[in-house]
């Protein structure tokens, strides 16, 4: 502990009978810048004093809360499965490890409580208060508030499959009339495959801009989770958002993660996974009773996908979006290049030709690494050569030297 500013001295006034009123003016003066001195000094430290009592005060009130904390029995988050007849007793489910336990219930909560409830349970399981039914923070957190800023302008190379996904998702949120008119349901579900970067992702997004609706995304691999019970409760409080926020759509991407194929596997881990699925298998079962809600996955593996997830009433189209075509992959130079200063001497058609085989993400990369190379030489505009050395340096595999063409600077990576 800092021990406190010992107080300054006294000053004293000495006057000798004998000084003229010159020298005791004098001295009297001196006297006086001394005591504003002292006062200067006591007035400083009185502040100080002042903020350390307040500081002190603040340590006394944590320490006085953490007491009473440590005094407190920890309480434990779980759910009402289900009431008996007379209300008088209750199976909950505590979260994490789910334990269900028969549990009285107070007379003053058995008029609130109903099956379903979230609620607080000490040591003894007793229900200590009811919760508000929120839906879980990760799930929230997934949620994009406002439309994506991604239109159908934005995608290039796959105009069949754009026409597809606005078919069965897009429509229905916009006219659901007409399908009524001829009598049919519109699809379900809608599952995007093929090879990364060819535009899976942009085209869920472009979906949920143009019907303005609330997109949320999530990815198979967060739906596996730690402890029992967790992936299955994030499916259902995800689909639960949904309803809340509609008219939404649900994309999860990644889908592979939770619905491979199921095998003769005992662990807990394969076990998780094979419970999670089950939950979104039930949750897509009961879509047609969910409103303005639609669910778009993407994936990868198509061939690891379990046969249940793929079958008509869940997944009604299965869309392959392959990598573009030459067509295509002049469209998407067009499209990445369109901010650009791109020069007169850039010929698309020839650096289509050149990237046969390449995904619409990569030729995204190759167009920023040709801006990256105009801007090392000092320039603002984009040439022909930049992106034939941007395509240069994206085909070295090997971590060789780069050898640059004539025009360009040597840079090693």
């Amino acid at each position: 502990m800092s021990r406190s500013p010992s107080l300054p001295d006294r000053p004293r006034l000495d006057l000798d009978p004998e000084m003229s009123d010159d020298e005791r003016l004098m001295a009297l003066k001196k006297h006086l810048a001394e005591v504003s001195q002292v006062h200067e000094q006591l007035s400083s430290q009185l502040d100080s004093a002042h903020s350390r009592r307040e500081d002190l005060k603040e340590e006394v009130d944590q320490t006085e809360r953490e007491n009473e904390a440590l005094k407190t029995s920890s309480l434990y988050i779980a759910t009402v499965e289900e009431l008996e007849e007379d209300d008088q007793e209750a199976v909950v489910k505590q979260h994490g490890n789910n334990q269900e336990v028969l549990t009285d219930v107070s007379r003053r909560m058995a008029e609130e409580l109903q099956a379903g409830d979230r609620v607080a349970v000490n040591d003894s399981f007793s229900i200590q208060t009811i919760l508000d039914n929120e839906t879980d923070a990760r799930a929230q957190a997934m949620e994009v508030d406002a439309s994506p800023d991604v239109v159908y302008d934005d995608i290039g190379g796959i105009d069949e499959q754009v026409r597809e996904v606005r078919e069965a998702v897009e429509e229905p949120l916009i006219d659901p009339e007409k399908f009524a008119e001829v009598g049919i349901e519109p699809p379900s579900g809608v599952l995007l495959y093929g090879p990364p970067g060819t535009g899976k992702t942009m085209l869920a997004k472009a979906v949920a801009n143009e019907t303005d609706a609330t997109f949320i995304k999530m990815a198979g691999s967060e739906l596996v989770r730690k402890f029992i019970g967790e992936g299955s409760r994030l499916v259902r409080d995800l689909f639960e958002l949904a309803n809340e926020r509609e008219p939404a759509i649900i994309f999860i991407d990644e889908i592979d993660a939770i619905a491979s194929k199921r095998t003769e596997s005992k662990t807990s881990g394969d076990a998780e996974v094979q419970r999670t699925m089950m939950q979104l298998l039930s949750e897509m079962d009961g879509f047609e009773a969910r409103g303005n809600i639609r669910i778009i996955a993407a994936t990868n593996r198509y061939d690891m996908l379990d046969r249940a997830i793929l079958r008509p009433g869940r997944f009604d189209r299965l869309i392959e979006v392959p990598e573009p075509n030459g067509e295509g992959r002049e469209q998407i130079f067009a499209i990445h290049t369109r901010h650009m200063n791109v020069a007169d001497d850039v010929d698309f058609g020839a650096l289509a030709d050149r990237t046969s085989g390449y995904s619409g993400a990569e030729i995204e990369s190759v167009c920023t690494e040709a801006g990256m190379f105009a801007i090392r030489e000092g320039r603002t505009e984009v040439r022909e050569v930049d992106f034939q050395e941007a395509l240069d340096k994206i085909e070295r595999d090997d971590g060789s030297e780069y050898v640059p063409s004539a025009g360009h600077a040597t840079y090693h990576y």
